[in-house]
């Protein structure tokens, strides 16, 4: 998860300025990413232990972990939006067409996340058939704004031959940017599920309104 200096603080009933020295000095095992820090629980608490602190997660905190923990692919697809008209002629100008116009990533991330893209393609295709492509990175991503799996649809303007292996032209990504492998494949398999579904397929094919789409997706994952 990602927290404020303040949560971490708090955490470790430590001031900020202490906190902010130690990750400086390396001494504790706390990273910072943008204006966020970043440990492990587990990591975080055997530390304390070892130094005679005491470490508890505050009860907003602790609620927020709860939810993370329930996390759903309408979730995920809700936080990474659906984008329209996607631009391109060719795989690598429609991945950074999208990847440019995903608003919840900066400008250096962006540059970083279509390079990362365009080499998973090139080691295989992402097209998983039926007009479909999952693009993701070989490198697990953890973004500035999510530390969780973030899944942006983006339907095409053109169809366009991606290598799929039933040779079909893509009319929609499903771009999955996941922290760890665990959520990348629990998300990939719930896709994959829906997916199966040609009348979702369809579905897809008449590109949906967003209230449309996110609605079909809660429904089909109440059958998962």
């Amino acid at each position: 998860m990602k927290f404020t200096l303040k949560d971490v603080a708090i955490s470790l009933n430590l001031p900020e300025t202490t906190i902010s020295r130690w990750i400086q000095q390396g001494r504790i095992p706390i990273y910072k990413k943008g204006s966020f820090y970043i440990y492990d629980k587990i990591v975080i608490e055997k530390w304390a232990k070892k130094h005679n602190l005491s470490f508890s997660l505050s009860k907003e905190i602790k609620k927020e972990s709860c939810t993370l923990e329930k996390e759903t692919l309408l979730c995920a697809l809700k936080r990474g939006g659906i984008l329209y008209d996607i631009d391109g002629e060719n795989i690598n100008e429609v991945l950074k067409s999208a990847v440019y116009k995903i608003p919840y990533i900066d400008n250096i991330e962006k540059s970083e996340l279509t390079a990362k893209l365009i080499e998973r393609e090139i080691l295989t295709s992402t097209g998983i058939g039926k007009g479909v492509a999952i693009p993701h990175p070989r490198a697990l991503v953890l973004l500035k704004k999510h530390d969780c799996t973030v899944i942006t649809t983006c339907f095409l303007k053109n169809r366009i031959d991606f290598n799929a292996i039933d040779n079909k032209k893509v009319f929609v990504l499903f771009v999955l940017l996941s922290p760890n492998t665990k959520d990348h494949l629990f998300f990939l398999s719930k896709l994959a599920f829906c997916l199966r579904d040609d009348s979702f397929v369809n579905f897809l094919k008449a590109i949906p309104a967003k209230k449309a789409f996110f609605e079909k997706i809660r429904t089909i994952e109440k059958d998962i």
